[in-house]
């Protein structure tokens, strides 16, 4: 294949770069660097862009035309609910227009294969497990922009053709290789390694909902896994059919917010009582996926479990210390 990777330079799309080019596939990547790092990928092509920006349509179309594209794997988008619910319209035309532009691009050049990166933010978490037909209903702006650009990547299936994968990742961690870790302390666990380094106690946002230990539940998926998983969409093309397919990605067992920071302290070897705070607006008790539909379509599975993802992340983050990285 010839695969353009959207924010291929970032945590997720890393992990994916890495497994084409070792599999010998023609990989370009398209980033703007804002949390994406180019060491994360070697000697890939890259081109730097703004994918919402309003010359981002003819230049997308000029790199799918020059490398020969026939598959888009978009990850590119803003994903911190704190900063979308404080800036909603940026976000919007962020997410969405970067998405569309990547559509018009696709028409254009006639590259019908997609597979887009969206959330399990995109659901309301009323149904246990949460199944791909599970009521959708977001509770912030960011899941709203995953939601709608799924509405729009369907629609453009029916438009003109395209052959599309929506995958709704659950709650993404660990480490590939300690060199493609997770460096934002924007998730779970590396907010609990930084508050360790800082030497504070990692917080817990509400210990009084209806769960085992009173934290809220999470599914929690190895980054290998999610990775694995874009594979699978792609090679999947003749047993899925044209049209539009969604996929849930995780792997239909929880864990609590206070399990994984017990984990994270047991691999750094410290025990800090952390800090309960108030419960967060809008976190539900318990989010777990279904993950039945893509094993029976694709025949995928996550093959880690907590204490890989734990184990991987603890790595990444000693590694990046050692390399005086954040």
């Amino acid at each position: 294949m010839n695969v353009l990777v959207t924010g291929g330079a970032g945590y997720i799309g890393a992990h994916l770069v890495k497994l084409l080019v070792e599999r010998n596939d023609t990989v370009v990547v398209a980033d703007d660097f804002a949390t994406g790092s180019a060491a994360r990928i070697g000697g890939i092509p890259i081109f730097k862009l703004n994918l919402s920006s309003d010359g981002a349509p003819l230049e997308i179309a000029a790199a799918l035309r020059e490398h020969r594209i026939d598959t888009v794997v978009h990850f590119a988008a803003r994903k911190q609910v704190g900063e979308s619910v404080a800036r909603p319209a940026w976000y919007y035309r962020e997410n969405l227009g970067g998405l569309a532009n990547v559509l018009l691009a696709m028409e254009q050049e006639n590259v019908r294969h997609l597979v887009f990166s969206s959330s399990a933010s995109v659901y309301a978490a009323s149904d246990l497990p949460l199944e791909e037909d599970s009521v959708t209903g977001p509770q912030n702006p960011y899941g709203e922009t995953k939601l709608v650009g799924e509405w729009l990547v369907k629609d453009a299936t029916v438009a003109w053709g395209l052959d599309a994968v929506n995958l709704r990742y659950f709650n993404v961690a660990g480490a590939g290789s300690p060199e493609l870790g997770d460096t934002a302390a924007l998730n779970l666990v590396p907010m609990v390694l930084k508050k360790l380094d800082d030497g504070e106690a990692p917080v817990v946002f509400g210990d009084d909902y209806a769960t085992p230990d009173g934290t809220c539940v999470r599914d929690y998926v190895h980054v290998q896994d999610v990775a694995e998983a874009h594979l699978a969409a792609m090679d999947g093309r003749e047993t899925l059919g044209t049209g539009h397919h969604l996929f849930n990605i995780g792997t239909g067992t929880g864990a609590s917010v206070r399990e994984i920071i017990d984990a994270v302290m047991g691999v750094a070897g410290v025990d800090i009582a952390p800090v309960i705070a108030a419960r967060r607006a809008g976190d539900p008790a318990t989010v777990v996926a279904s993950v039945e539909r893509i094993r029976e379509k694709l025949g995928w599975v996550a093959r880690f479990g907590l204490d890989d993802i734990i184990t991987s992340a603890w790595n990444s983050h000693e590694y990046f210390k050692k390399a005086g990285r954040p």
